[in-house]
């Protein structure tokens, strides 16, 4: 988030491949920190805290990404480039669990290289992966990169960043845009990214309270549900390539937050079945008539310092487990494909129709803005989730985030008819 706007700032006035190969190698030195917390004698836990905070600031050059695809390409082009950038990334989340789990195989020793004190062992082997794929990234740059800049016609301009004398810059300087516009999208792209933050971050504990699963289960489970929505990720971004052409992006980001709302409703518990509380499983020869809150204290009492397992099922300091229905698992697969159609179309139309609206003008400054909105999203989403559901449980809060969600198609259509291309609005162009 503090990252964003700097790189951003940085790619207007000077040639993108610096922020770019900067960011980046502050990535690869972090991880290389990372590898080495082993080493020092004492306060190791702030070198991991230091390195994770550098990963994240170098992780600020999607701005710069962003801003080159929408100076590079033409209106017709930006689409499809920004959805095959999307996919990119969506294919990157799916293949770095999967290397995850491979580098498991390595152990805890692993193989230790005493002239260097490096361990490489199932903790340190990704982020030297990670390092690795980062100096390639340097070297791909240093020589694959050019800097290219074109209108939304996809005439060439003269120059690639902001400069004053530049008389394609003074040229565009006399048409504004439209502030209205950048600052919604700004809060469609921060709601986006905040539901889904919100969704990753209660699965685990709902697919634990509502199932009784085990910690391990839960963990395993829901990695192959968020592996198989990032390939259905993939297919939207592949498919929303060939919609947009005909239908134009605010429709499918009105239709993507559509299908987010039903996915929210669908996740609302119904019915007169109620999850397993904890230790029920393990105790389970209550007296029928007695009421619910009796039988939970009677497991309670007679489980409590009884059992060498961890317990499982909806914790009784949780006072919503006693009378909220169980949202059975067939509910939260079908929510959970929807929301994982929904939210990729959200996302990358919300940022090509941001990329659009700014027009021919260097990007930077703006896209560091965007970047760091949803930065803030998952920073804020996993926070307000954790409350709310521990507290209210998840008919409240996936009540409330319904209620968000309708605020936002209702702050998208006031500002429907704003949420064009600069070229457009100014007349250059035709719709």
């Amino acid at each position: 988030m503090a990252a964003s706007p700097i790189f951003g700032t940085w790619s207007n006035f000077r040639p993108r491949k610096e922020p770019l190969v900067i960011s980046i190698f502050i990535s690869v030195a972090a991880n290389c920190l990372y590898a080495y917390v082993h080493v020092p004698p004492s306060h190791n836990k702030y070198y991991m805290l230091a390195a994770r905070a550098l990963v994240g600031f170098g992780a600020g050059n999607a701005a710069i990404v962003r801003s080159y695809i929408a100076g590079a390409t033409s209106l017709q082009e930006r689409t499809g480039a920004m959805a095959n950038t999307s996919a990119s990334q969506a294919l990157g989340f799916i293949l770095g669990p999967v290397f995850q789990t491979c580098f498991a195989l390595i152990g805890e020793k692993g193989v230790t290289w005493p002239a260097i004190d490096l361990q490489v062992n199932m903790y340190t082997a990704p982020v030297l992966l990670g390092a690795l794929l980062g100096v390639v990234n340097i070297v791909l740059i240093f020589a694959m990169l050019r800097e290219h800049r074109v209108d939304d016609s996809g005439r060439q301009y003269k120059s690639v960043n902001f400069d004053e004398a530049s008389t394609d810059v003074v040229h565009d300087s006399q048409e504004s845009i439209d502030q209205v516009a950048v600052v919604t999208t700004n809060i469609l792209f921060f709601i986006i990214l905040f539901i889904f933050a919100l969704f990753e971050t209660i699965a685990t504990p709902l697919t634990m309270d509502m199932y009784a699963w085990t910690r391990e289960q839960a963990v395993l489970y829901n990695g192959i549900i968020l592996a198989a929505l990032g390939v259905e990720a993939v297919i939207v971004f592949m498919g929303i390539k060939v919609l947009s052409k005909k239908t134009g992006e605010r429709v499918l980001l009105l239709g993507g937050l559509l299908i987010i709302l039903f996915g929210f409703f669908i996740l609302l518990p119904w019915g007169n079945q109620f999850p397993k509380i904890q230790w029920e499983d393990l105790h389970n020869t209550s007296i029928s008539n007695k009421s619910l809150g009796e039988r939970v204290l009677y497991f309670w009492k007679s489980s409590a310092g009884n059992s060498s397992e961890a317990p499982t099922g909806c914790p009784i300091e949780q006072s919503w487990c006693l009378h909220t229905p169980v949202i059975h698992l067939a509910q939260f697969l079908v929510a959970a494909v929807l929301i994982g159609m929904g939210y990729p179309a959200c996302n990358v139309m919300s940022y090509t129709l941001y990329s659009k609206i700014l027009g021919p003008k260097p990007q930077g400054i703006y896209m560091g803005w965007l970047t760091a909105s949803g930065s803030l999203a998952r920073i804020l989403g996993p926070v307000f989730v954790s409350q709310t559901y521990t507290y209210l449980g998840p008919r409240w809060s996936f009540s409330l985030v319904c209620g968000m969600v309708v605020l936002t198609i209702v702050l998208l259509g006031a500002v429907y008819k704003r949420l064009i291309a600069f070229s457009i609005r100014h007349g250059r162009v035709r719709e």
